[in-house]
Parts: C-alpha cells; sequence; structure tokens
C-alpha cells in the first residue's frame, strides 16, 4: 500500500463521524445486510460495489478499494487502485428485497489510492462546476423529465422492440398496460424519497414519463441514476424490458430528457429565482437571457455530452417533436429552448434536447457552464422565435439567425472538441476519454451494412 495512502481527504469529503455513527446505527436498527457503492463511469453506466455489514463502518471512511482500470475511461492499470467516498446525504434503502435480505445504497464520489480526487469522476465535474456558482452565491436548480420505453422480453429473456401496448399521450387502460408496472415505479421511487410530480403514458406505443420534483443540480443528476435503475428494475419483475435508448423504434417519436433550469439566490433568509424579474420584459431577468445566450451559444457542442450515441441523433429529426434548431421561445415547443408560463418562483427555461442516456452528472455540467459563461460574457440571446421553427423554411431560419444542430455523432464531437468552454467544464481527463469514446464508437457504426441498406440497394445494384 503506498506510503501516503493514509493522508486525509480535504475537508468536508468524509463525513464527521458522528454522523457515521448515526448511519452505522440505522442501518443496523433496519436491519440492512448489504450496501451498494455506486458510482458511474464517464459514459452514463451505473457501476457498484457490494458490501456486507461487517464492512460498513469502513465503507462510510470511504477505505473500499476498487480496481479503477476495468471501468471505461477511468484509469491505466499501473494506476487502478481507486477510493470509494461516500455522501451519507444519499443513503436509501432499497424498497425491494435481494435474496430476501434487505440491500442500501450510497451514492459515491471517487478518488485516487493517495486520496486526491479522481480527475475521471462524473460526479465530482459537477461538484467543482457548482463551486463556480457558489462563490456566485447562486445555487443552479434541475428538473429532468424522463422518458422511457416498456417493451416485451422473449422466452430467453432479451429485450424485443414489441410493446405492451398501443396507447397514447395520457392514454389510460385498458389501452395502456403499463399503469401497473407504472404505479410500482411511483411507489418504489417514493419510498426512496422521490417526490413523484406526474405519471402518464407518452405519445409513442409504449412509452411512458414520471416526473420527479426538481432540486438542487447534484441532488438530481443522483436521482437520474437512481431513477433508471428503479424504473428497470420493476420493469424487469414484469416481464418487461425499459429502455432509455433514445430512439428504439422508427416512425415514432423518441425519448427525451427535458431538463429545466433556474438559478437561486439567498436573499435575506428566503431563495430569490433570479430568472425572475418584475420589471423586465415579459418578466425575464437579464440574467435569464444571457444564461439562455450562454446555451444558444454552446449546444451544438454540448450535444455531444446530452446526447452521446450515435441512436441519440435519429430522434433529432423533423416531425417528431424533438428540436433540430438552435432557438428559443418564450412559449412554443419547437426550439431547442422553451420558457413556461410560469413566473416568479416558477421562472426557468426547458432545455428540450437532452435525451435519458446520457451521463446526467455530464449533461447538468455543461449545460450550466454554457449558461455561466452566457452570463459571465453577457450573451444576447436575440429575439425569441414565436413561431414553429418545424414550418419555417431554410432562408428565414437563415435571416433570423438560426442555426442546426449537429446531424450526427461524429459532427457533435467535432464541435465539442473545438469549444474551450466545453474543454474547462469536464476537465482534461474526462473530455479526453469522452471524445475519444466516441470516435470509436462512430468508426465501428460506420463500418456495419444495415438492414435499411440491404433492402434499398442490394436488389438495385
Amino acid at each position: 500500500m503506498p506510503q501516503d495512502f493514509k493522508r486525509p481527504f480535504p475537508d468536508g469529503v468524509i463525513a464527521p463521524v458522528p454522523e457515521q455513527k448515526a448511519l452505522l446505527e440505522r442501518m443496523q436498527d433496519e436491519g440492512v445486510r448489504f450496501l451498494r457503492l455506486i458510482f458511474t463511469d464517464i459514459l452514463g453506466h451505473n457501476k457498484n460495489v457490494e458490501v456486507p455489514a461487517s464492512q460498513f463502518a469502513k465503507a462510510l471512511r470511504g477505505e473500499i478499494m476498487f480496481d479503477g482500470s476495468s471501468i471505461e475511461g477511468f484509469a491505466r492499470i499501473e494506476e487502478s487502485d481507486m477510493l470509494l467516498v461516500p455522501d451519507l446525504k444519499t443513503f436509501a434503502v432499497f424498497p425491494f428485497s435481494e435474496g430476501g435480505q434487505k440491500v442500501a445504497r450510497l451514492i459515491c464520489d471517487v478518488f485516487n489510492a493517495d486520496r486526491t480526487p479522481f480527475a475521471g469522476c462524473p460526479r465530482l465535474t459537477l461538484k467543482r462546476l457548482l463551486a463556480r456558482f457558489a462563490k456566485l452565491d447562486l445555487v443552479p436548480v434541475c428538473g429532468p423529465e424522463l422518458e422511457f420505453f416498456l417493451f416485451h422480453t422473449d422466452q430467453m429473456g432479451k429485450a424485443t422492440t414489441l410493446t405492451h401496448d398501443t396507447g397514447g399521450y395520457f392514454d389510460l387502460s385498458p389501452v395502456d398496460l403499463g399503469e401497473d408496472a407504472r404505479r410500482d415505479i411511483v411507489d418504489a421511487l417514493e419510498a426512496m424519497d422521490f417526490e413523484i410530480e406526474a405519471a402518464h403514458h407518452e405519445v409513442a406505443p409504449g412509452q411512458h414519463e414520471i416526473d420527479f420534483k426538481y432540486a438542487e443540480a447534484l441532488e438530481t443528476a443522483d436521482r437520474v441514476t437512481t431513477f433508471r435503475m428503479v424504473v428497470k428494475k420493476v420493469a424487469l419483475d414484469y416481464g418487461l424490458h425499459a429502455t432509455f435508448m433514445p430512439k428504439p423504434l422508427a416512425g415514432v417519436n423518441g425519448s427525451g430528457m427535458h431538463t429545466h433550469q433556474s438559478l437561486l439566490r439567498m436573499e435575506d433568509g428566503e431563495p430569490r429565482n433570479i430568472f425572475f424579474d418584475a420589471e423586465a420584459e415579459n418578466q425575464l431577468s437579464e440574467e435569464m437571457l444571457h444564461y439562455i445566450g450562454g446555451l444558444l451559444r454552446h449546444a451544438r457542442s454540448f450535444v455531444a455530452i446530452t446526447n452521446p450515441l450515435v441512436n441519440s441523433y435519429k430522434r433529432l429529426v423533423p416531425g417528431y417533436e424533438a428540436p433540430t434548431n438552435v432557438a428559443w421561445s418564450d412559449h412554443n415547443r419547437s426550439p431547442l429552448i422553451r420558457v413556461p408560463a410560469r413566473r416568479r418562483a416558477g421562472t426557468r427555461c426547458e432545455v428540450r434536447v437532452p435525451d435519458p442516456a446520457c451521463n446526467p452528472y455530464l449533461a447538468f455540467a455543461v449545460m450550466l457552464a454554457a449558461g455561466l459563461d452566457g452570463m459571465e460574457k453577457r450573451l444576447d440571446p436575440g429575439p425569441p422565435v414565436n413561431r414553429n421553427v418545424f414550418g419555417m423554411t431554410e432562408r428565414e431560419k437563415d435571416d433570423m439567425g438560426i442555426t442546426q444542430l449537429p446531424r450526427d455523432l461524429w459532427e457533435a464531437v467535432e464541435e465539442l472538441e473545438r469549444d474551450e468552454v466545453m474543454a474547462a467544464a469536464l476537465g482534461d481527463h474526462i473530455f479526453t476519454h469522452f471524445i475519444a469514446a466516441k470516435r470509436a464508437v462512430w468508426r465501428e457504426y460506420s463500418a456495419q451494412v444495415g438492414s435499411w441498406e440491404l433492402d434499398r440497394y442490394l436488389g438495385a445494384y
């Protein structure tokens, strides 16, 4: 073990001993047998190390190690030992037993073996960005809307694209056969302290949405990772496969993760939404307009993070409600950014481009970094586009300065690589490894021969 392994963590990283003891007592009282220490890789996949009750105290001290060389984009073999440092505020007991045993979880940050922060940890990346807002006495708040599909599995348990219903937007049973599964998902989430605001069928057959209450950005990102895990687990109990793939079916709407954003500042002990200005036009503050300006300036770059799959760009095509152009509106839903009608505490912008396959820590980080850059540089978003962008001609869009989002992952990665603000927000490690991973995926995809090509060309040529 390295000589400097016992160096203390940075102040505030490890919870105070009394809090550790209180949590240990709580786990004992609740009969928790196993503890999952959860973290995400750069691509947003949930990973975990599970420890038995005998190791709980060690886990709370941040002394559980794992092999980082086996995780996408983490570390080389010669520097692979890494530590999991839990955030005690994220403790929750899973509402379903596993093998008859009660299991709990803690979400962790990843540190190097010498107890320095690991540059490739997505959660720490978001924390670093949030620290920049904290210096301005600002707290970013995010509220995502995650859509997903429920599909049948075959006799071997493999996912198919056969839907369980023929429902549409807000349909009720008996058309919506996923209603029971949705209710059990809501029950499970509420047992883990989610405040669920709505659950309904979405536009496409087999497509669903469950909305939970907005919160500070880090807490919300933690909840997104938990949400996806719980949805998949409950769906499996029903013999269904839940997928957050953006566009699993051609000819119908894909799944998005519209993300509502606002900024709070404490004044006289109360949080004030700085996006609201009662005296301004449409009651939108200058800070909000500059924030939107930053989002528009960097949208073509950050979509590589918010829409990270080859498949993501098959959702971002005309005709299926997802945005394809870089513009904003103060009411209609066709542009990239929409400002909902609510004002005062509810004043916010809704970024409609992200999809639910993204790494939420990195997605929030790049969107917030773009907005912050807009505020710092006082970027002008231009006038709102209150026409249906989908119905405008290319010349009309050119005249209004409306550009198009990247058409595929390769173009998005090219845009990301040129953006210094995004590079700084992600840090060299994640920036470099993410781009390398996505280019490798694109090269693999480009070498494939799909059924569309065979159907169109095999007989004709």
